[in-house]
């Protein structure tokens, strides 16, 4: 099973609308804060995950943006950032 690390990041106009949607990523995140989401996905939970966002939002004011991450690039850390474990994975 291949996963893949993508950033979600998500601009909500409706309260109800902006809950549901954390919810439904952090059941999928490593790591983030506010609307920018790091997660480890396979393609068909970033399927589901792209799917279940997509019916949620009003796409005429909300926006979702999911950015594939290069795991070739090593990542630079500032203050109290450091890289996330991976291991072991597991989603409950």
């Amino acid at each position: 099973m291949n996963r893949i690390l993508y950033l979600v990041c998500y601009d909500i106009s409706d309260p109800k609308r902006l809950r549901k949607a954390l919810k439904l990523v952090k059941g999928f995140a490593i790591s983030g804060q506010k609307s920018f989401y790091e997660c480890l996905l396979t393609f068909s939970e970033r399927i589901f995950l792209e799917t279940s966002l997509s019916q949620l939002i009003d796409e005429s004011t909300d926006r979702i943006h999911f950015f594939q991450l290069d795991s070739r690039q090593e990542p630079r850390f500032f203050g109290k950032a450091s890289r996330q474990s991976t291991t072991p994975f597991l989603i409950i």
